[in-house]
């Protein structure tokens, strides 16, 4: 089953998901060489509780913070602490919930610490493309492996454009989201179009790809959250929380 939600209650995740945003917009400005990711996680908990909300990671499975942060060759799950260190040339992807009103968003981002090297803005730009095509996807009538294959279409258009490989993260990807943070169905990143459910009005999808530098093989580490890359790449993460309407797909963590 496939939550299907009200026009009304998709207002109310849209204003969960404006928490969000705003949210990763303060991070964003806070981060920089010399700040910890502990720091960080604070400004996000801050900021949501600010806003009446609630962080929809801390204390999720016994998660200890309200921000994944995920540096260089981490990929998702990255736990926030103050030996963590940001340091010019840092790649960090930054991943946070809120629940306002018993409704859920989800947005993840990734972010740059000074000076960049072009691998790393190619890798950015190009999991952030394909998130944007994926998003396209979301229209009624659509089986939920359109959403699949637009994100996967989209990498390998990157990598002819870049001349570079990018490695697909496979066993993470995108999610239901609504009354709950993660929900039926989940979303792949590759694979064939016209598979699985239909797309209804009012249902609300995460999606997220997770793409690396090398290859595609995760390793999680002895904290039994973080995931890393098996050969040490480094990866990028971007996701929105989008909803399924008439007039096409709804980006509910949009900033306002």
């Amino acid at each position: 089953m496939i939550e299907i939600k009200s026009p009304g209650e998709l207002d109310a995740m849209r204003a969960a998901g404006l928490v969000v945003a705003k949210s990763l917009a303060a991070v964003a400005a806070a981060a920089r060489a010399g700040v910890s990711t502990a720091e960080l996680d604070e400004i996000a908990e801050q900021t949501i509780r600010d806003a009446g909300a609630v962080p929809s990671f801390k204390g999720y499975h016994g998660f200890p913070a309200s921000i994944c942060a995920s540096v260089n060759e981490q990929i998702v799950h990255g736990i926030p602490s103050k030996s963590q260190v940001l340091a010019d040339g840092d790649l960090i992807s930054v991943d946070c919930g809120a629940i306002l009103d018993e409704w859920h968003g989800d947005s993840a981002v990734t972010l740059f610490v000074g000076s960049i090297s072009d691998a790393d803005q190619a890798l950015s730009d190009a999991t952030k493309a394909s998130m944007l095509a994926g998003i396209e996807a979301i229209r009624p009538g659509n089986r939920l492996t359109d959403i699949s294959h637009a994100v996967e279409t989209s990498v390998h258009a990157s990598e002819r454009a870049d001349g570079r490989t990018y490695g697909i993260v496979r066993e993470y990807g995108g999610h239901g989201i609504g009354s709950s943070m993660h929900m039926d169905p989940f979303l792949p990143n590759y694979g064939k179009p016209g598979k699985g459910p239909r797309l209804r009005v009012g249902m609300a999808i995460a999606i997220e790809p997770m793409l690396t530098l090398g290859a595609e093989e995760t390793v999680e580490l002895e904290d039994g959250w973080t995931v890393v890359t098996a050969d040490g790449s480094r990866a990028a993460h971007w996701e929105h929380t989008v909803a399924v309407t008439d007039d096409g797909p709804w980006v509910l963590t949009a900033p306002e």
